[in-house]
């Protein structure tokens, strides 16, 4: 056999692509956060992580620029060796004191946030402990982890009890959950897996990647529920309401020591770049003294769910400015998803194995920055779409 037999048997892809209805990849000629141009059309983008329409202030514009110049480009090293600026330190700094944390660590990617954190802590003779709607990179940090990985229904108390209680006490156990679950739009339960944690013994660490900037007052899930201190660890990234590329870790001056000498992620990559880091910490800046941006996305996050549910859209539990359109089927994703490019919105078209059999979905999320206009234009493309495929209950 031909290690490379999978590439040319891997057809699905192409077959979607001859027929007009793949919807990924698309190369956008201009993007000015709540509007993209694509073969000179004008599309309004409803499916951007960047919550808070930062992307564009001239605040962040204007601190990424100077960072260039008095920095340069790049760092051309891992924070290990040559790499460590003392710009890192000083947006290390202020995320700590914003989530509420004694010391956080910059990696250069969201992604290796979880790939170096969680494999760090557990290690042989441990266990952690998933959401089964945890995001990948979650998932893939537990398995580099030499650690025991085991699963729990989604925000199901129950069964995260279960899973606490058959997993020995000696045993050294760590319950990772996203903050904001980015395709369905809720909220971990931390009220009542905060408890659970402290009756087993086992440490929590929140995902607060698409939270940072949308929740308690943009610090997070922890602070919307007032558990800052009961949380161990909140991890975030720059490449949402942060309007940059990066992510942080922030815990304990012990924990963070600890991870940033036995990560591997954060030890074998280069640092993030001058440019981005002053982008994020510009960005951090402007969500605490513009806190409108953060209250304006959330109300248009109340206004979308209450007019696609008045539409007759099935919404799942969405209590957030993500929101998922429930469709069921593959196909008729990919169908809905290109009535709405070719008339003017943007979404994320989800299907398996992203989402389970049946959870087949349009990923919908908002900016503060979106006008009342355009939300206008966005929910009678909706509407339309609605009568068109028979998709409104």
């Amino acid at each position: 056999m031909d290690i490379f037999d999978k590439c040319t048997d891997f057809t699905y892809a192409k077959e979607a692509m001859e027929g007009g209805f793949y919807p990924y990849f698309i190369p956008f000629a201009e993007n000015e956060g709540t509007e993209v141009e694509y073969e000179g059309r004008r599309i309004i983008m409803c499916g951007s992580n960047n919550y808070l329409g930062l992307t564009t202030h001239p605040k962040v514009r204007k601190a990424a620029q100077e960072s260039i110049d008095r920095y340069g480009t790049s760092c051309t090293g891992s924070r290990f060796v040559n790499g460590s600026l003392d710009l890192h330190e000083q947006l290390e700094a202020d995320l700590a004191e914003f989530v509420g944390k004694e010391a956080a660590l910059v990696f250069a990617t969201g992604m290796q946030v979880n790939l170096g954190t969680i494999s760090a802590l557990v290690g042989r003779g441990d266990t952690v402990i998933l959401d089964k709607f945890d995001h990948a990179s979650i998932v893939d940090g537990a398995r580099l982890g030499w650690g025991e990985t085991k699963r729990f229904r989604h925000n199901d108390m129950e069964d995260l009890e279960r899973v606490l209680a058959s997993i020995p006490d000696e045993r050294g156990k760590l319950v990772v959950v996203d903050g904001l679950y980015s395709m369905e739009g809720d909220i971990a339960t931390l009220p009542e897996i905060v408890p659970l944690c402290k009756r087993y013994g086992a440490r929590l660490m929140v995902d607060d990647a698409h939270s940072i900037g949308v929740l308690g007052n943009g610090r997070g899930t922890a602070a919307h529920f007032g558990l800052t201190e009961d949380v161990d660890l909140i991890m975030g990234t720059f490449s949402k309401s942060l309007a940059s590329i990066g992510g942080f870790i922030a815990g304990t001056e012990d924990i963070i020591h600890y991870i940033k000498h036995f990560g591997r992620a954060f030890i074998f990559s280069a640092s993030i770049s001058p440019p981005n880091a002053t982008a994020a910490r510009a960005a951090l800046q402007v969500i605490q003294e513009e806190q409108d941006r953060v209250q304006r996305v959330n109300d248009i996050g109340e206004r979308m769910r209450k007019s696609y549910r008045e539409i007759g859209f099935d919404i799942g539990s969405s209590v957030t400015p993500i929101i998922p359109i429930i469709i069921g089927d593959d196909l008729r994703t990919a169908v809905a998803w290109k009535y709405l490019f070719d008339n003017g919105v943007y979404v994320n078209c989800v299907v398996e194995p992203a989402v389970p059999p049946g959870r087949q979905l349009l990923r919908t999320s908002y900016m503060a920055s979106h006008t009342d206009e355009q939300l206008d234009q966005v929910l009678e493309i909706f509407e339309q779409l609605a009568v068109m495929m028979g998709l409104a209950a």
